[in-house]
């Protein structure tokens, strides 16, 4: 046994009786003589030991006057309770027990011979400051909230672990000072309220040993093992597992001591609603029972038709009470086998369910018959909803984890192509788990059907190239103007010399921009003018001011003139902005039509590529009337964009015009996602033929002619067999009756490319609709006389 007061304490520990005695004492003069005589029987026994009444510190006399007290104690532990009661008599917030019940004793037992029991949650610092609240209570008369719950883990005779929580009782225990005590104030006491982890400020206004604890308490125990169980699990699923989603590693314990069950094994499977298979959960030390060592397995096959109607279809638990009576019963049928092969004896398979949809199916199992059972099956019912808690984050977290593989191995992922990157993430993953060195391959879509289009800004090179030259004219001639009046002030030949350089310049670019004349041009102002107008600007404050005004027109960004360059970038930028949103706003309602791969991107205009086909899909079946509804889509599309740039037109800075293509492709192709280049491409030398068409057609010309393909206010339908010309026919037809076109169609013959011949095309006039006379259409004649009233 270990001594009283071995702790630092404000209270020294004395062991005494007195105020039980005291209650005989009273009952010796009760006119009940059945009581009297019991309580004289009691005062006589104690009277030879006056320390019982005094107290004592010296626990060696608890085993001396063993005898004696359990007859001072008799009426607070009945003989007739003493199996049912579990129940102590120790000296207070101490694991020192001299009295105990039979149900006790009997508890200690199966814990084993040499096993002591202690409070879990003693810590030294609090319990030195719940001491202190005890006598701020009891001896000063504050009232202070102090009760805190106890507890006793104790094994049993199994090892299964049992938790008791201790209600004391402590009417028979006194605090009395030992010695003069200080006086504490209400201000000390907010004081040390506000300093509840300064155990030293606490030891300064109630020092240790200043009081005695003089008397013994009453422990009432309960068992909780199912209750505390209970909230262990959930605390342990409710907490953000930094392991990735390990939500059932760490809480086997507790099961064991839910069920009472030292043989009970954890596992659990995912279950994937696609493919209808329960898949291995990605994290070490999860095992799954009716997986066994496979990865994955269809349902179909994991499960027998009537596990399969309760978990899937009912969501309700599946109980196989005895694996080898049922294991006979269906001649080796699953989930049978595979628990037999393991040597399970019961098994109990929960679903794990959210609003009707399975997420997975949480396993126990021992290697005992009935162990398992529908009885307690639904001991599972408290915990349910918090394993479901913890599946959803775990699935979330597994979510973030497969994007940020996804992210870093491919970057962005248009979601019609996302499973299939999932799909390869999840076994990158996977390897990464067990020590492998994973490597994100390559994914390849077979037999998709691609569709190009682009609404290109038209001669966007030679407008771009006129703004730098306006620009760098209107600049250079600036220049010219200052460094002619500072050259007439001061006669430098240096100042006459530069004025003819920036001449140079001048006639060199009056009529083309050449290739170098650009950089050439920004060379000489930012080493030639540039140090020459520094200097200037320091000694001459008149021509300073010229210099302000030309400095005040140079961009900060681009270090030169920046004014028609800039009203040419936001017009590009204006009508890249209004096409991108046309085609992306459109985008969501041909994916409900039917998923397929969608990629656009800006350049001089905006570009796009679809691909479609069974591959892209996975579940869903693919016919090639998807592909058609996807054409027409397609160039009814490329129709309103061009009508959005006919409405925007008007308010650009820069009227640029526009030009719209389409490439009809005859056949499948295979796609592969190029890891260098984080983007898609067609596979294939073959298939590398419809790549180069797409970089150059929209330079071609009209065979035999200097004309170029693309028009504004034409749709240009590149394509090579008759059948897409027939095709496209049909959609011009019907999306003229619409108010798209005009009809105004022709059929012309492409100059071959290199490599590439026989290419012929579709010209179809569109019609553009006014958004303030919604009625009328126009045709590109009528839209350049309104544009150039």
């Amino acid at each position: 046994m270990k001594g009283l007061s071995e702790k630092i304490s404000p209270l020294e520990h004395h062991i005494s009786f007195n105020k039980l005695l005291k209650q005989y004492d009273e009952m010796v003069e009760s006119e009940d003589s059945f009581l009297a005589t019991k309580a004289r029987y009691i005062l006589n026994a104690q009277a030879p030991f006056p320390e019982l009444r005094d107290g004592f510190k010296d626990i060696i006399l608890l085993e001396k006057h063993k005898d004696v007290i359990q007859i001072i104690l008799q009426d607070l532990f009945s003989s007739v309770l003493t199996t049912n009661e579990i129940k102590t008599a120790s000296s207070p917030y101490t694991d020192i027990i001299f009295n105990s019940s039979k149900r006790f004793e009997k508890i200690l037992a199966a814990a084993g011979p040499d096993y002591l029991p202690q409070i879990r949650n003693q810590e030294g610092e609090v319990n030195y400051i719940m001491a202190c609240v005890v006598i701020l209570n009891f001896y000063y008369g504050f009232n202070l909230d102090f009760k805190r719950p106890f507890f006793y883990d104790i094994p049993d005779a199994n090892g299964v672990m049992r938790h008791y929580r201790i209600l004391y009782n402590a009417d028979f225990m006194e605090i009395i000072p030992n010695g003069t005590p200080l006086t504490i104030t209400q201000e000390d006491v907010n004081k040390l309220l506000e300093n509840i982890d300064n155990v030293d400020l606490w030891k300064q206004k109630i020092p240790p040993n200043s009081f005695i604890s003089k008397g013994f308490v009453i422990s009432n125990m309960f068992d909780v093992t199912a209750e505390h169980s209970i909230s262990e699990i959930k605390s342990n699923l409710i907490i953000n597992d930094k392991t990735g989603g390990n939500f059932i590693t760490g809480v086997e314990e507790t099961f064991k001591s839910l069920f009472g069950l030292p043989n009970l094994r954890i596992g659990f499977s995912v279950y994937n609603s696609k493919e209808e298979q329960f898949e291995r959960v990605s994290v070490n030390g999860i095992d799954s029972f009716i997986l066994q060592k496979k990865q994955v397995e269809t349902c179909n096959e994991a499960l027998c038709k009537s596990s399969y109607s309760k978990l899937i279809d009912q969501n309700h638990c599946f109980v196989i009470s005895d694996v080898d009576k049922y294991y006979k019963l269906s001649n080796g049928m699953a989930p049978y086998k595979c628990l037999h092969e393991q040597k399970i004896k019961s098994a109990l398979l929960s679903p794990i369910a959210k609003d009707g949809q399975l997420l997975g199916v949480l396993e126990l199992v021992s290697d005992k018959a009935n162990d398992l059972n529908s009885v307690n099956a639904t001991k599972l019912d408290d915990v349910i909803p918090y394993i479901v808690s913890a599946v959803l984050r775990s699935i979330q977290e597994e979510e973030n984890l497969i994007d940020a593989v996804i992210q870093n191995e491919c970057t962005s992922v248009h979601p019609s192509v996302y499973w299939k990157f999932k799909e390869e993430a999840k076994r990158f993953i996977l390897d990464d788990m067990e020590g492998l060195q994973p490597s994100f391959r390559e994914i390849v879509f077979d037999e998709v059907y691609p569709l190009y289009g682009q609404v290109d800004i038209q001669n966007s090179s030679q407008e771009r190239n006129m703004a730098i030259q306006r620009d760098l004219m209107i600049q250079l001639s600036e220049i010219r103007q200052i460094m002619t009046e500072v050259w007439q002030k001061y006669g430098l030949p240096i100042y006459e010399e530069l004025i003819f350089r920036v001449d140079n310049h001048l006639d060199e670019i009056k009529e083309v921009l050449h290739t170098n004349s650009e950089q050439a041009i920004f060379d000489f102002v930012q080493e030639e003018i540039n140090p020459v107008f520094a200097h200037i600007k320091k000694s001459d404050t008149q021509i300073q001011n010229l210099l302000l005004s030309y400095e005040a027109k140079i961009d900060k960004g681009t270090g030169s003139y920046y004014d028609h360059r800039k009203n040419y970038d936001q017009s590009v930028m204006l009508i890249n902005k209004k096409l991108a949103s046309v085609i992306d706003n459109k985008q969501e309602e041909a994916q409900e039509m039917y998923p397929h791969y969608f990629e656009r991107y800006k350049t001089d205009g905006v570009e796009h590529n679809m691909y479609i086909g069974d591959s892209i899909t996975g579940a869903r079946a693919f016919d090639l009337l998807y592909l058609n509804n996807l054409r027409l889509w397609q160039l009814q599309v490329i129709c309103e964009m061009e009508n959005k740039h006919y409405d925007l037109k008007s308010k650009l800075q820069v009227q640029l015009n526009v030009a719209s293509l389409i490439l009809v492709y005859n056949g499948s192709l295979s796609i592969r996602f190029r890891m260098d280049e984080k983007r898609f491409d067609v596979d294939g030398t073959y298939n590398a033929r419809y790549e180069i068409i797409k970089k150059r057609i929209d330079k071609s010309y009209i065979k035999g002619t200097n004309e170029r393909l693309t028009q504004a206010g034409k749709i240009a339908i590149v394509y090579s067999q008759k059948k897409d010309e027939l095709e496209y026919l049909r959609y011009i037809r019907f999306l003229k009756s619409k108010g798209y076109f005009s009809g105004k169609v022709e059929i012309v013959e492409l100059e071959g490319l290199q490599g590439v011949s026989g290419l012929k095309a579709i010209r179809a006039s569109i019609l553009y609709k006014s958004t303030k006379e919604k009625d009328k259409t126009y045709t590109y004649e009528d839209l350049m006389l309104e544009l150039n009233k």
